[in-house]
């Protein structure tokens, strides 16, 4: 296996564009490369690029690790990101390894939903940013071409004032999860509801964003209207993880619980 480990984006990108694998934190490539169920020729380190680790005016460097993020990020992707793996692979894997792997599970994922993300993909003809329903194409499968790097991912100025993370998962630490969710509310009552592990791809319950959105103080009434459409608006399977039935029901819970956080 060729190793190389460039300094400059510019450098990465050329690895890239010669069909070398990108290596970000390597929490997930490593685990595919031990198990053998893929085992690249070329691989590019990224961890020494600095353009990628740049966070600043709402554009997160892809290379920003989960540490950065549990610490400094914005409160919902905060929370998701302190139930990343163990300490070890917080300070080692990164947002943008995150989104290459593009885990239906990927607990990075609901919130660049809930806010409406966009990503910036790099070649060396130049970047372009699309938006995260453009990016996601399926169960691990992405619209980033083979000469593209994942560079950073985009925020909007005005983030809801309120948001909260939570995920459900067979064990309390260190779990992939069952269901997880993203739920912000503004102040006009504006409300978001981004969800993975329940989908091929991370998805916005739009029929229960629509129905909560047009309430100012939500009754119990409401709140169960609003589970009932999360519950059925989400695709999941049937895994060794849990049953279609089991995420359809937590995920209709889990959001009511975090809109009721965002309530208080």
């Amino acid at each position: 296996m060729e190793f190389h480990h460039p300094t400059t984006l510019d450098d990465a990108l050329a690895a890239v564009a010669e069909g070398a694998q990108p290596l970000a934190g390597g929490t997930d490539l490593m685990v595919e490369t031990n198990f053998g169920h893929m085992r690249p020729d070329h691989v590019v380190g990224l961890r020494r690029v600095a353009e990628l680790m740049e966070w600043g005016d709402g554009r997160i460097g892809s290379g920003v690790t989960w540490r950065r993020l549990e610490r400094d990020g914005p409160r919902a992707l905060a929370q998701a990101a302190r139930t990343v793996g163990s300490p070890q692979i917080r300070n080692a894997g990164t947002i943008g390894g995150n989104l290459g792997t593009a885990s239906p599970a990927g607990d990075g994922h609901p919130f660049l939903v809930a806010v409406d993300a966009t990503i910036e993909l790099t070649s060396r003809s130049g970047a372009r940013e699309i938006g995260w329903r453009e990016f996601f194409t399926g169960v691990k499968e992405t619209a980033r071409s083979d000469d593209e790097l994942i560079t950073a991912v985009g925020l909007p100025a005005d983030l809801p004032e309120r948001q909260e993370f939570a995920k459900i998962g067979v064990r309390n630490a260190m779990v992939i999860a069952t269901v997880c969710a993203v739920v912000t509310r503004r102040e006009d009552g504006s409300t978001t509801v981004g969800l993975g592990s329940v989908g091929p791809t991370p998805l916005r319950a739009n029929r229960a964003e629509e129905m909560i959105s047009s309430i100012t103080r939500p009754t119990e009434s409401d709140l169960d209207e609003f589970q009932r459409l999360v519950s059925g608006e989400v695709t999941p399977i049937t895994d060794h993880r849990s049953t279609e039935a089991y995420r359809r029901h937590a995920a209709g819970i889990l959001c009511r619980r975090l809109l009721e956080r965002c309530l208080r």
